[in-house]
């Protein structure tokens, strides 16, 4: 019955209109209140989500995301993937999937990824006879690279959840991201190539060593922040830090796109960007914890106990479920909510733990991309001026779906560079 309540509260509350962290706290305190809790569980559980030493590196990395958009890293590493991939068919989407490959390396945002990205090709693409859904389409799907392939704010909320070590997260997450980008490349070439898009000119190779110099230090962000965690010089906190210092540094003395005025500024949208996933983090711990006072979990575990002892159907459910999730439900609320409850089945049915967690973390991405709720996908279909029913996604869903369906199949993807730990 405390489950009806909780679940039917918070139907009731999106359906009003109400965002969804903010139905998340309001269900949970009518249903705890039901079951004779004190209010002050509610204040403990939002400060008990927010007080955790990992989570510090989230506002680092938006930051460090924020600083790097406004200090022309962004640009140049664009220049970088139009040198080298331009030619091909459909050769600025080319462009857009390889130049997320390269952001992903330093952000951890695919939030970031969609707004920076998308402003700078969206309308170029359109202006080159792109489809503008397909425009929109093929930059919200290569933003979710940037979750995937480390340094990931998505897996530093799943370690903070689950306690997996963060560093392992993010080796697991190589593979499997940079799989994902050379899958999407191979589609945007099949589909231009059938409906015409254009091929940029190829640039001499004596052309090509100017971009790549000047876009050096960009291209060594990533090799700074990752070593710094996979050497043991700083934790993946710590590396946040560091990649907001080494992205001002850039900003402010390499490529001097930032200036003094600019720190204030940085500062607000930093805060604006941090402010949304922590509200929701803290939301999702009243949340969780209302859904384990009702005993969801245990039901949830009876329930796929008596229907299956096969651990290739329960991930197909859990896969199938945090899809379903995902059109209803902000990635980072499906994670808080949903991976307390789904983690300890899997590992039950001997599933390995950073297997699950990679395999999770792309298909809670997925609704990122999707409607209706999908952020990323409005973010790209507003800077396209087109309904977020006509970015064209499917196709990049299904490869997606086909690279968990291959880490499946596989899991040394996943689990091989963890293992060399």
């Amino acid at each position: 019955m405390d489950f009806i309540i909780l679940v039917s509260a918070f139907i009731a509350l999106l359906m009003l209109g109400t965002s969804v962290a903010s139905a998340m706290i309001l269900s949970a305190t009518l249903s705890l209140l039901l079951a004779d809790m004190p209010l002050r569980v509610v204040a403990d559980r939002l400060l008990a989500g927010l007080n955790s030493y990992t989570l510090l590196a989230v506002p680092f990395f938006i930051f460090a995301a924020v600083a790097m958009n406004r200090g022309g890293l962004t640009r140049r590493l664009l220049d970088v993937a139009r040198v080298f991939v331009g030619r091909f068919p459909g050769g600025t989407a080319q462009v857009n999937i390889l130049a997320s490959i390269f952001f992903a390396g330093m952000s951890g945002s695919a939030t970031a990824d969609a707004a920076s990205q998308g402003r700078i090709l969206i309308p170029h693409m359109k202006k080159e006879g792109y489809d503008p859904g397909f425009a929109a389409g093929i930059t919200a799907a290569a933003s979710t690279i940037g979750a995937i392939i480390p340094p990931s704010i998505t897996m530093i909320i799943y370690g903070s959840i689950t306690n997996i070590s963060i560093g392992k997260l993010f080796l697991a997450g190589i593979g499997p991201g940079l799989l994902i980008g050379i899958a999407l490349m191979a589609m945007t070439w099949r589909l231009s190539v059938r409906r015409g898009y254009p091929v940029s000119a190829p640039v001499p190779w004596r052309d090509r060593l100017r971009p790549v110099v000047v876009a050096l230090p960009a291209l060594l962000a990533p090799a700074l922040i990752l070593g710094s965690i996979f050497t043991g010089v700083t934790t993946p906190t710590e590396a946040g830090v560091v990649a907001c210092i080494y992205a001002l540094l850039l900003g402010f003395f390499v490529y001097r796109d930032l200036g003094i005025r600019d720190v204030v500024p940085l500062l607000e949208e930093a805060v604006v960007a941090t402010a949304v996933p922590l509200y929701i983090i803290a939301a999702g711990a009243v949340f969780g914890f209302a859904l384990t006072v009702t005993g969801f979990g245990f039901q949830v575990r009876d329930a796929l106990g008596a229907l299956t002892d096969s651990a290739h159907l329960f991930l197909l459910i859990a896969i199938a479920s945090f899809l379903v999730i995902g059109f209803f439900i902000e990635g980072t609320a499906a994670l808080l909510i949903f991976v307390p409850v789904f983690t300890p089945i899997a590992q039950s049915y001997g599933i390995e733990p950073l297997l699950f967690a990679v395999v999770t973390c792309i298909v809670v991405l997925i609704g990122t991309i999707t409607p209706p709720v999908g952020l990323q996908l409005f973010i790209t279909a507003d800077i396209a001026k087109v309904s977020v029913f006509q970015v064209e996604v499917l196709p990049s869903v299904g490869i997606i779906l086909a690279v968990v369906a291959a880490i499946i199949a596989f899991p040394s993807i996943v689990t091989f560079l963890p293992s060399l730990l």
